[in-house]
């Protein structure tokens, strides 16, 4: 009974009050909250689309096409602007400009390869071409053979998980990489792989270039021990390995000389002699 008198006394309090009225809600304002959040969703897809988090495409990668021919029109018209673009990379160009360039020198495995034996070949016959190993590794190495770079460029179509490059297929290029420093620290230039350890640090991305940096660790008579890793452009860890390498006892019934075609050739040095028109005086006569 009294809380229906309170009610009473409260709605009458609420007729006589001179206070404005309540605000009245516009009818749009949920539309212009929606167009808000639209907006928002709209520019986050596209931002997202074009430049999507690594990790985004990690767990959702965009669809891409199987590897063309590698003989194709098309594919030598790519082939040739990824290799323009391998030239002119950063890493690549400051590395040609360090003061001690003098002590390195630079090499293409597989470019003076025989083809009859480039076509039996993994990397640089079955794996060949865009999508897969577009380009013969360029590799920059000390005269020296302690150490060495290699740079090359990894595909879409040897993914494990799409858009993931395969850890077989790392293995693979780091087993080659580590093998040519090893190897040409052999006494007959022949060598097997005795023992390769790798520990994956974080995921490869397709398309991409990376860079394989090989150093010697130790050299004894028919055995050479090297270690390396495997890096994105950025300097980015992604793989791990060392490696031991041995010479076999039936390396002298080997063809050496095409082993080094694969590898890439060191510079020759120049032996033949300077002619006065290029500058130069002649060599002292013995007396």
């Amino acid at each position: 009974m009294s809380s229906n008198i309170f009610r009473r006394i409260l709605t009458n309090a609420r007729a006589f009050s001179t206070g404005p009225p309540p605000a009245s809600r516009s009818p749009y304002r949920h539309l212009r909250t929606l167009a808000l959040g639209g907006s928002v969703a709209i520019t986050g897809y596209a931002l997202g689309a074009f430049y999507p988090h690594p990790y985004i495409t990690f767990i959702s990668p965009r669809p891409a096409p199987a590897p063309p021919d590698p003989d194709s029109p098309q594919s030598i018209i790519y082939t040739a602007a990824l290799e323009q673009t391998l030239q002119t990379l950063p890493l690549l160009t400051s590395h040609r400009a360090q003061p001690d360039t003098h002590e390195w020198y630079e090499t293409r495995p597989y470019v003076n390869y025989a083809e009859e034996l480039r076509v039996n070949s993994l990397t640089a016959g079955a794996l060949r071409g865009p999508g897969k190993l577009a380009l013969p590794p360029l590799v920059r190495a000390r005269k020296d053979e302690s150490e060495a770079v290699v740079i090359v460029h990894v595909g879409r179509g040897v993914c494990g998980h799409d858009g993931i490059i395969h850890g077989g297929l790392l293995a693979t290029i780091l087993d080659e990489s580590l093998a040519r420093t090893a190897i040409i620290n052999l006494p007959e230039k022949i060598g097997v792989t005795a023992n390769l350890s790798i520990n994956y640090r974080a995921p490869t991305f397709a398309d991409q270039f990376i860079v394989v940096r090989i150093s010697l660790v130790d050299k004894a008579g028919r055995k050479s021990k090297v270690t390396g890793k495997v890096e994105d452009l950025k300097g980015n860890v992604l793989v791990e390995a060392h490696a031991t390498f041995v010479q076999p006892k039936y390396a002298h019934l080997l063809k050496s000389k095409a082993v080094q075609q694969m590898m890439g050739d060191p510079e020759p040095a120049k032996s033949t002699p300077v002619l006065l028109s290029e500058g130069m005086s002649p060599p002292l006569s013995k007396a």
